[in-house]
């Protein structure tokens, strides 16, 4: 079976300005799975997300990709990576593309066994930006806690901080970074690929009047850095009293732009974030942050690379030749899974 989708990825920051639009129509087929390899899609009960005004799904569908021991060895526990997946793209998608499987099935023979589990998280507006907002749903605590909760129940992980990691692709990258530093008790290491939405979003005057006059059920035909827009808006900026969004718009009456919202934004930047986040940061036993030199993100991602290193937080980093889009998965099989065996408590026999 074939899909067409849009893989999320996108300079947030600078949607409705002329820039390059870096979401592609890819053609991905089901994700193969190998000889060992064990596939569960399991629907994990939201509780953060419970009440959301949007009315986004409070179960989700999470695929876990089981290691070829697991079956075979009961008494074994195995470190968990988490892999976040980016905008305009289900989880399950996300899956296919990266074909997930093969992945564990190649470091499996190198010796490095994990279940890595994919979430869903796409939302009416298309992503949750991993952000808590009364109208979205609690994404971020979604992740830290209803997921790993019910993952750490029902399968045989290293229950602990030590034994987590925890990666992201594009808005999954923004994703990875807003997550662990809100939450650095729950993982130990984390990869942000081509992480979106680091700077503070800033809109025009006439960027923000054509947010505004989006109606509600014109939303999937309002092109997809309109789409983008929106959903970073409703999960930064959530009002309950406004809507069919409940949403402040950056907008104020007379036409110009609303600084508290753009502060409201601004204050979910992983950029901004850093500074006032650096205990937290320093606690990880493995950061590291990549993005193509062929991808509109690179100046962006260099930015927190730059601020990382600025409060001395060491970590890798690395601009390699390609796009947002065309070496990730290769990325997370050969780069990604060796940096995270590295960090993560392994377990065995």
């Amino acid at each position: 079976m074939l899909r067409k989708f849009a893989l999320g990825g996108i300079a947030l920051a600078s949607l409705m300005v002329a820039s390059p639009v870096l979401a592609q129509n890819i053609t991905a087929p089901d994700a193969v799975i190998p000889t060992g390899i064990t596939v569960e899609a399991v629907m994990v009960p939201g509780a953060s997300l419970e009440g959301n005004l949007e009315g986004n799904a409070t179960v989700r569908e999470a695929m876990v990709v089981l290691p070829p021991s697991y079956a075979s060895n009961p008494g074994r526990r195995y470190p968990v990576v988490y892999y976040l997946h980016g905008f305009a793209i289900s989880g399950r998608d996300f899956y296919d593309y990266m074909q997930v499987p093969t992945a564990v099935a190649t470091n499996a023979e190198a010796g490095r066994e994990f279940i890595v589990v994919v979430p869903d998280t796409l939302t009416a507006m298309g992503g949750s930006m991993y952000s808590n907002s009364v109208t979205t749903g609690n994404f971020r605590d979604f992740i830290a806690t209803d997921l790993v909760d019910y993952i750490d129940a029902n399968f045989r992980t290293i229950a602990t901080r030590e034994g987590r990691g925890l990666v992201g692709h594009s808005m999954g990258g923004y994703g990875t970074l807003v997550v662990a530093m809100t939450h650095p008790e729950v993982f130990d290491s984390f990869w942000a690929q081509s992480a979106c939405c680091v700077s503070a979003r800033r809109e025009t005057p006439e960027s923000a009047a054509a947010m505004a006059a989006v109606p509600r059920d014109g939303v999937d035909q309002s092109g997809f850095g309109m789409r983008a827009g929106l959903a970073s808006a409703v999960a930064w900026a959530p009002n309950p009293q406004k809507p069919p969004f409940f949403v402040d718009w950056p907008l104020t009456e007379d036409g110009q732009v609303d600084e508290l919202v753009q502060a409201r934004w601004a204050a979910n930047s992983p950029l901004a974030m850093v500074s006032s986040n650096i205990n937290a940061l320093r606690s990880f036993d493995g950061i590291a942050l990549d993005v193509g030199d062929r991808d509109g993100l690179v100046t962006d991602d260099t930015l927190i690379h730059q601020e990382l290193e600025k409060f001395g937080i060491d970590h890798f980093w690395e601009v390699y030749e390609g796009t947002h889009t065309d070496k990730i998965g290769a990325r997370f099989q050969d780069l990604v899974l060796p940096f995270m065996a590295e960090h993560l408590d392994m377990g065995g026999e």
